[in-house]
């Protein structure tokens, strides 16, 4: 199936991996066939489900005072879902600050995700224990680590893939266009996931390219592919290929997950101001949740009660991981100083003292 997006001046219509048409119609692809079991497919529309239910839950902690900001993944479920299963044990993700998705998948603490938006700590999770690494906020910083940690691996002859995670407003970067030259020249096995969710904050997909963003990738002189971001199962398929492909010696892959971002950037955003409602709309009928059930329904993989189990899941952790947000302990102020440098640093104890200072004026008065 095909679609075109690059909005430019003759530009041919690019290919677009799909398993999974919006009405849950299963569809072959001759170079992606996939078979999952009844449970495997299960397990999937659980993980959509669950980390939705996590997500929105996170918006409502946010506008209650509970965290300053949160970035949403709203729509983008799939993209993450169907790419981080399909990582091995050792295979190594570098996300932005949005792949709550995939860190569910890799089994961090939805909780500790929480921590950080909500100012407690740095991250609250060990990357070597996950592997996967601590968010990233600098836009496509992370693709230049990633790229580090997937010659290291080479060096290492570890058998073992590095898969690193971007938005289409970071394509526009240096960083990523630096990671992309080097994970191409020394044949680095790193997968870059581009989610393009069609806008970079408030500036439209037509500001950062003229041509489909896959097609980037063979001007550095390695593959890309197109998926259907919203097709849990195209970007299981893609992601488990390229992956494979880059454990086996064959270099780096960019993967545009052609998707749409259905909420805000983050909570401090007004979406309505530069988008119109009629394109949000049409995006609604992709939904990636939905897709699956009535995929799920036709077959008989699973009836009402499964899916009621799944809701009432669902709830469950998003009243747990709301408690346990809400009893996190506040951090002692001058811990903002620690594991700065490893060694002395006469600046930064210059710094931490007026803090103290600072600090001081206000005993007796409760803080």
């Amino acid at each position: 199936m095909t679609i075109d997006a690059s909005r430019g001046p003759q530009a041919a219509p690019p290919e677009l991996v799909q398993l999974l048409t919006p009405e849950g119609e299963r569809v072959e692809h001759p170079d992606y066939p996939l078979e999952l079991t009844q449970d495997e497919v299960r397990g999937l529309y659980r993980d959509l489900t669950l980390v939705r239910r996590f997500d929105l839950e996170a918006v409502a902690l946010q506008r209650q005072g509970e965290l300053g900001i949160w970035a949403s993944l709203l729509g983008q479920e799939a993209a993450q879902i169907g790419s981080g299963r399909a990582l091995t044990d050792t295979d190594m993700a570098f996300p932005t600050y949005r792949e709550h998705g995939v860190a569910w998948c890799r089994g961090v603490d939805p909780v500790k995700l929480l921590g950080l938006f909500r100012g407690v700590n740095h991250g609250g999770w060990d990357p070597a224990e996950h592997n996967f690494h601590l968010y990233t906020i600098v836009i496509g910083s992370q693709t230049l680590h990633a790229v580090g940690y997937a010659m290291g691996v080479q060096r290492d002859d570890a058998e073992a893939a590095t898969i690193v995670y971007f938005g289409d407003g970071a394509t526009s970067q240096g960083d990523v266009n630096e990671a992309f030259i080097w994970a191409s020249v020394f044949n680095a096995p790193v997968v870059f996931f581009c989610q393009n969710n069609q806008w970079a904050i408030s500036e439209p997909l037509e500001k950062q390219t003229r041509i489909p963003l896959y097609r980037r990738a063979s001007g550095f002189g390695f593959p890309g592919v197109r998926v259907d971001g919203n097709d849990v199962l195209a970007c299981l398929a893609v992601t488990r290929q390229a992956l494979a492909n880059a454990r086996d010696g064959q270099g780096p892959t960019l993967i545009e997950a052609y998707t749409y971002r259905m909420g805000a950037h983050t909570t401090t955003d007004d979406p309505t101001r530069y988008r119109v409602a009629s394109e949000l709309e049409a995006w609604k009928l992709k939904d990636p949740i939905e897709r699956l059930k009535a995929y799920m329904f036709k077959n008989r993989l699973a009836d009402q009660e499964f899916f009621d189990a799944i809701d009432s899941e669902a709830d469950t952790l998003a009243r747990d991981m709301r408690k346990r947000c809400l009893e996190m302990p506040d951090p002692d102020p001058m811990a903002i100083f620690d594991h700065v440098y490893r060694d002395r640093h006469l600046l930064l104890e210059e710094e931490r003292d007026q803090f103290a200072a600072y600090l001081s004026t206000f005993e007796g008065e409760g803080r």
